[in-house]
């Protein structure tokens, strides 16, 4: 018998994804914070979404994401961070020592993504001279992210999986960056049933199959299949199953617009 668990803090929330809950079975559980995408009080929470061509294929639309009791949480959350930082962090900060610790006593491995539908540098933020995630070092964080060169590499605990898009020839430059530095790259994929091996040059792996993606394989591209709005995506961001040559021929397209950088064909 599947066993549930629903943890629910003030930001984070774990046990209510139907993608983060196939970990489970593995002894994780992953605990997500989603706030509005993009503009939102002043402020871009998502400062490469319009660069990427994301904003209509945004999983803020999907499953729960179209309700309006769930936006309105979103909104709030997303209010709270913008004007009160300080408070906001501090509650971010008991939501995860109460997720440890719901955690430890089911003897599960705690995960956490701080950016479920924003892009925030959290890295950047610290409380007491240290980070989050100097703060935790027992949770697993994991994010995926549109800028390239955030400073995390150092952090043992939290793993970054750069979002592909096909949207803009200026984005081909963060493209390029995340390839060069070795982060795997996920690309979101109109038809699962189109899927191709490789893709860059790199092994395509299923990433549907559950959330855990500090798990998979280095130097991987990371299928992910659209959803919501983003089924409906024509802007470059969820790509059609195209062959390898193909695609690789659309980058370098991009890149040379740009004048400033080369990816071998």
């Amino acid at each position: 018998m599947d066993i549930k668990y629903n943890f629910i803090g003030n930001l984070i929330r774990a046990g209510g994804d139907a993608k983060t809950v196939k970990g489970n079975d593995d002894g994780f559980l992953t605990a997500i914070m989603y706030m509005t995408p993009w503009r939102s009080f002043g402020v871009n929470l998502c400062p490469s979404a319009e660069l990427a061509g994301c904003i209509v294929g945004c999983l803020n639309t999907a499953g729960r994401g179209v309700m309006n009791s769930v936006q309105k949480g979103r909104a709030r959350k997303t209010e709270w961070y913008v004007k009160h930082r300080s408070s906001f962090m501090a509650q971010l900060f008991k939501d995860l020592t109460r997720f440890e610790t719901y955690c430890a006593k089911r003897d599960l491995k705690p995960c956490v993504r701080l950016n479920g539908t924003s892009d925030i540098r959290f890295e950047t933020i610290l409380i007491d001279d240290k980070s989050i995630f100097d703060h935790f070092p027992a949770i697993q964080f994991y994010d995926y992210t549109k800028i390239a060169n955030r400073k995390c590499d150092h952090i043992a605990n939290y793993d970054l999986t750069f979002s592909y898009s096909e949207a803009n020839p200026a984005y081909a430059k963060q493209v390029n960056i995340a390839l060069e530095r070795g982060l795997n790259i996920a690309v979101v994929f109109r038809d699962k049933d189109q899927i191709p091996e490789t893709f860059l040059g790199l092994p395509v792996i299923n990433g549907d199959k559950n959330d855990m993606r500090f798990q998979d394989p280095k130097q991987s591209v990371v299928a992910l299949y659209a959803k919501g709005k983003a089924r409906k995506d024509t802007s470059g961001f969820v790509i059609d199953g195209l062959r390898e040559n193909e695609t690789s021929e659309n980058l370098l397209k991009m890149l040379a617009e740009l004048n400033e950088f080369k990816i071998a064909a």
